[in-house]
């Protein structure tokens, strides 16, 4: 039942609880106390409601006005359904301004699964009211109304995602909508198509109209749309967003009409794939219309929304960010039809580091080997500084904050030099030395920094099988990480323990044992960069780093190139760093020189320096020369393309900065990776064989095969350089490309793909 949002509002705000359940939501009066104790702790918690069984306690915060951190907070919900197995709980601070909501889904065979809600008293609240309207009963249902309803509405209200899941559920139904309005294309999928298409578009604009991008007005679309309906009945569509996609976006002010400058304002020119015409608007443009009615629904659901570019943590419950659009689309749309499901951001990471860094790794060595051998080879700075490279989730409640580690000109804690020095600059003291005096959690242990001792009960277990008896109890958060127990905290320190003496001692001298010990693989690969002594070095990650290409045959809306996209960024930054500190080098040491000496980073530098924003020319040199990705769905490379352009736009903070998006419609496709020749060998394979019956024999080869394998490798050649000028005129060449150019590369791959699924299909019979 549908109640009163201002008196649930206030309630929430005036953190009157007991008038919320009873007086708002119908639930009945609950005046008890419940004491939970753990861990040499005490939390009262206080009864305020209670419906068919199910119990609300809010927590009255301690002394110190902060409500327990999560992991207590999930120990108290143990304890509390021990007596009462259905519940909720309301946590506060002492300055009420804050509440955590805390639910937990509790489901026979599955894990318990607790979900909880933050909601500060400046936000509106509209989230968490829209979940309490689920948990209202009115008189009418009491009679009738058990636990299990009770539970289950419970469940209904809390067992969502976030802003993700509430988008997403109205983006579908707009979705479908905007579908009823779409006229005159005659096939269903490219309606829906078409749809995506549109609706991509529009949330693109949406984000860089909101940073005033677009003729200094953040509500731009909106009021649009008001003027054509001022002007006729469905104009908006034809008169307005065709021109603005077509004409405005698509070509540089001076290149427009005057007439089209008055309608559109003052709107940067974008280029990019995403304002080109589209092939549906190629087959069907001239007869496609949509009714104004689709455009102000539309809107309608987006202005409930802040649209923000930027990757800050969505703090109020009406936030939205580029992010949750891959996130929604992985998690929500065609799961179970066509397999597309949503890969979190630490699988993605750690698959990435660890297969392109030793990549690089292994392609600046070949070029560079001198670095990567001796004394005085890269694998130094590990030994210098073992604990750098160890994550702090494997160091904590171990290493004793003792102001060993100092911040390097970068803010690094623990830099032993500053990254823009060579390494034969910094003192070799072993850091060992410098150390007060130590504790081992094993008699062989080697030299470790200043170890933070175990209580003597535990540490008695060490050497003592028969004093272990506390070993499995749960840790302290000053010693261990969320559910540990003792055994693995000792564990945990033994290995520790064994790592940094491999480290100490130069044992790691491969970058695959940076995997096999799990170390910060992206440090060392950034310090290794900023550090390097001789230009060499720098030349050969620069070149690595490059022409690197990263393919994912299964992109979906680009999880794993996003995470390959944050550690080429990093990398990008940290040679053009070590370039800029080479040549000042150069100039203050006075040193005599030939004046082609570091010209190679001058180049590279004054490249860089052309573009308003160093770090969108960062990204937009990996977008187009590193991130290559294809995917069976149109709308996963829609929404991929879409993100990777908000990406970069998101780096420009005044108008007149932005640049042209570079066209990636070659770098993200929609296809089959499962169909079609992936090399050239298996083309020479498919022309040089035949079968008869179930044998691939080799046939004898006619002067037309020879000829056709040379065409083709000839055509395929081509197309490469085509394919390189293509990327090399949108990073060095003036940034853009022609519609023409494009055409033309289009044409010659569709020429020689006509001719290779010739031999396709006898592959396949």
């Amino acid at each position: 039942m549908q109640k009163d949002t201002n008196r649930i509002r206030q309630c929430l705000r005036d953190f009157d609880f007991k008038r919320l359940f009873i007086e708002e939501l119908g639930w009945d009066s609950h005046s008890a106390t419940l004491d939970v104790l753990f861990d040499k702790y005490h939390f009262e918690l206080t009864a305020v409601a209670q419906k068919r069984g199910m119990s609300v306690f809010t927590y009255t915060p301690s002394t110190d006005g902060h409500f327990p951190d999560y992991q207590t907070r999930r120990k108290i919900d143990r304890q509390v359904a021990k007596t009462h197995h259905e519940h909720l709980i309301i946590y506060t601070d002492a300055n009420k301004t804050s509440q955590v909501w805390q639910w937990v889904k509790r489901e026979a065979g599955r894990p318990i699964a607790c979900r909880e809600h933050t909601y500060h008293h400046n936000q509106s609240g509209d989230l968490l009211i829209q979940k309490l309207q689920t948990i209202a009963f009115s008189l009418e249902e009491e009679e009738a109304l058990t636990l299990p309803d009770v539970t289950g509405r419970v469940r209904a209200g809390f067992d969502v995602e976030r802003v993700t899941r509430r988008f997403y559920d109205r983006f579908k139904t707009e979705h479908d909508n905007f579908l009823g309005f779409l006229e005159d294309i005659p096939d269903e999928s490219d309606q829906r198509w078409y749809a995506s298409v549109m609706l991509n578009r529009l949330m693109f604009i949406y984000f860089i109209q909101k940073k005033g991008f677009l003729d200094g007005n953040s509500n731009y679309l909106p009021d649009k749309l008001g003027i054509a309906k001022s002007l006729g009945r469905d104009r908006y569509y034809r008169d307005f967003l065709c021109p603005l996609f077509f004409e405005g976006f698509a070509k540089k002010e001076s290149e427009r009409p005057d007439a089209i400058n008055r309608l559109l304002g003052r709107i940067p020119y974008l280029n990019g794939g995403l304002f080109l015409k589209h092939q549906i608007e190629e087959l069907h443009g001239q007869k496609i219309q949509i009714a104004d009615d689709a455009f102000e629904k539309l809107f309608d659901f987006f202005e409930q929304y802040q649209w923000h570019l930027d990757e800050r943590p969505l703090r109020q419950d009406n936030e939205i960010n580029p992010d949750v659009l891959g996130y929604i689309f992985e998690k929500y749309i065609n799961q179970k039809q066509m397999g597309a499901y949503y890969t979190k951001e630490d699988i993605t990471g750690y698959i990435s580091r660890n297969t392109i860094i030793p990549f690089l790794f292994d392609n600046a060595r070949q070029k560079c080997r001198i670095a990567f051998e001796g004394g005085h080879s890269i694998w130094q700075i590990l030994q210098d500084d073992p604990d750098r490279y160890i994550y702090e989730a494997v160091k904590h409640g171990i290493v004793q904050n003792d102001n060993v580690h100092r911040n390097d000109e970068h803010g690094n804690v623990g830099a032993k030099h500053s990254p823009a020095q060579p390494m034969k600059d910094v003192s070799t003291t072993h850091e060992t030395d410098l150390l007060p005096q130590r504790m081992c959690v094993s008699e062989n242990a080697s030299p470790l920094p200043s170890v933070k001792p175990l209580p003597p009960e535990i540490a008695a277990g060490i050497t003592d099988v028969s004093k272990r008896v506390g070993w499995n109890k749960p840790v302290p958060p000053e010693y261990g990480l969320p559910t540990e127990t003792w055994r693995e905290v000792v564990a945990r320190r033994l290995r520790y323990e064994e790592i940094y003496g491999k480290l100490s001692r130069g044992e790691v001298r491969d970058i695959n044992d940076l995997i096999t010990y799990n170390l910060d693989i992206c440090q060392f690969a950034e310090d290794v960069i900023r550090d390097c002594e001789g230009p060499e070095l720098l030349r050969a990650f620069w070149h690595a780093i490059e022409s690197v290409t990263i393919l994912d045959p299964t992109c979906g809306s680009g999880a794993f190139l996003f995470a390959a996209l944050n550690i080429l960024e990093s990398l990008y930054e940290a040679c053009l760093d070590r370039m800029h500190a080479f040549l000042d080098e150069l100039e203050y040491s006075g040193e005599r020189h030939r004046p082609e000496k570091y010209s190679d980073f001058r180049k590279i530098l004054e490249r860089v320096e052309g573009h308003p924003s160093r770090k969108y020319f960062v990204f937009k040199s990996i977008v187009i020369n590193n991130l290559f990705g294809v995917d069976i769905m149109d709308e996963a490379v829609e929404i991929c393309k879409l993100r990777l352009f908000l990406k970069l736009v998101a780096q420009v903070e005044h108008v007149e900065d932005i640049e042209p998006l570079p066209d990636i419609d070659f770098n993200i496709r929609a296809g089959n990776t499962l169909v079609g020749f992936v090399a050239l060998e298996q083309i020479k394979k498919a022309i040089t064989t035949e079968k008869k019956g179930q044998v691939t024999q080799k046939k004898l080869l006619q002067t037309e095969d020879i000829d056709t394998m040379k065409r083709i490798d000839e055509k395929a050649q081509n197309i490469d350089r085509l394919f390189a000028l293509f990327r090399q005129q949108q990073t060095e060449l003036g940034g853009e490309v022609t519609t023409a150019d494009k055409q033309e590369l289009k044409k010659r791959l569709k020429v020689l793909e006509e001719e290779l699924n010739h031999y396709l299909a006898s592959e396949y019979g």
